[in-house]
């Protein structure tokens, strides 16, 4: 009886370290990351002031990346590295004075950029510009979101070949197929948040709790 109990025994620690060397074996763009943060609270560690012609101040305090009103835009733009497709993003933002966009985010698309509006064309418009030319006012990622000033939302989204999607608050605000479509950035100088930027218009903005993660290939 023994003898039997520590031949299972050993039949299972074999099956728990192959199990294990498959794993590590994996290509690393067929296994999904843990989520690393952009912003430790504090400092902009990694971020610069994007150079909109009439910014406004940029500040930290709270535990958030603080964008005061400009004339038009305040932002900021990632100086790092940034996956290209295959990645996730998340975030926490509210909107504290203002009627317009307050954590926009521009984002790469594979080898393109678009931008998440939330909450333009006066506060409840949300969508991703520009699609075939067409911005989110105009594109079929648009919808309305009445967004609350002083209130913290939750923001995600997901980037891979083809499909972009896009999260408020855990509900899907647009899950569109961009596959042979035209990917690019609206007319002005949004283009300045590139590669990975979040802006406010003439509104201040608060935004927290940034991270990412690549995603697995193929999923």
């Amino acid at each position: 009886m023994l003898s039997i109990r520590r031949s299972s025994f050993g039949a299972v620690r074999v099956l728990v370290i192959f199990a294990a060397t498959a794993v590590a074996s994996l290509p690393a763009q067929a296994q999904q990351s843990e989520w690393k943060p952009l912003f430790d609270g504090q400092l902009l560690n990694g971020w610069r002031e994007t150079p909109f012609t009439g910014k406004g101040k940029v500040e930290t305090g709270g535990g958030s990346i603080l964008l005061l009103p400009g004339a038009p835009m305040t932002g900021v733009t990632w100086t790092g590295e940034f996956p290209k497709t295959n990645y996730e993003i998340r975030w926490e933002a509210r909107r504290v004075q203002g009627n317009d966009f307050f954590s926009s985010l521009t984002f790469p698309a594979g080898g393109a950029f678009a931008t998440w509006v939330t909450g333009g064309w006066g506060g409840d418009i949300v969508g991703m510009s520009c699609i075939d030319g067409w911005d989110a006012s105009e594109n079929e990622t648009r919808t309305y979101f009445n967004f609350e000033n002083g209130r913290w939302y939750g923001f995600r989204l997901e980037v891979r070949p083809g499909r972009v999607k896009a999260s408020i608050d855990g509900q899907t605000v647009f899950d569109v197929d961009i596959d042979g479509r035209e990917i690019s950035l609206r007319r002005g100088e949004i283009n300045r948040s590139a590669p990975l930027g979040f802006a406010a218009y003439a509104t201040r903005g608060e935004i927290r709790k940034v991270e990412y993660r690549t995603l697995a290939s193929g999923r």
